[in-house]
């Protein structure tokens, strides 16, 4: 049975493993893809990265229990969505990134997030006997 509660930490270990790849595949896509598309693979992957931290800190300001932070909320909606999405077609405009390497990297934490949840889904983690099992 898979749990239906939100667990945030796992954002936090998708964006962790999500660098812990790109640092991995870099010295690969430099060899095999030269330096160009390797860059907007990496530059796509960490806009990605950063799109996803900002909005679950959108999401966990607003979806409070308790009194909304509305300012703040503001202020992750204003950093989200006119800038980041401004920086995202400004890396659309750089002639030496092809668009599909900037999707490619675009994609890599969603993949990783799918294939973590997967796995997770699998193995049976979120099953409470087997957490207390692999602690």
């Amino acid at each position: 049975m898979i749990k239906n509660t939100l667990d945030l930490d796992f954002i936090s270990r998708t964006l962790r493993t999500t660098g812990i790849v790109l640092l991995i595949l870099l010295p690969f896509g430099l060899y095999y893809l030269d330096f160009y598309p390797s860059l907007a693979i990496l530059s796509g992957a960490i806009w990605s990265i950063i799109n996803v931290i900002f909005l679950r800190s959108l999401v966990i300001t607003v979806i409070q229990p308790d009194d909304i932070d509305k300012w703040r909320a503001l202020g992750f909606a204003f950093i989200k969505f006119p800038l980041l999405y401004f920086s995202g077609y400004c890396l659309l405009k750089v002639s030496q990134f092809e668009p599909w390497h900037l999707l490619v990297g675009f994609s890599i934490p969603l993949v990783i997030m799918i294939l973590k949840a997967v796995g997770r889904a699998l193995l049976g983690l979120d099953d409470s006997g087997k957490l207390k099992e692999l602690h």
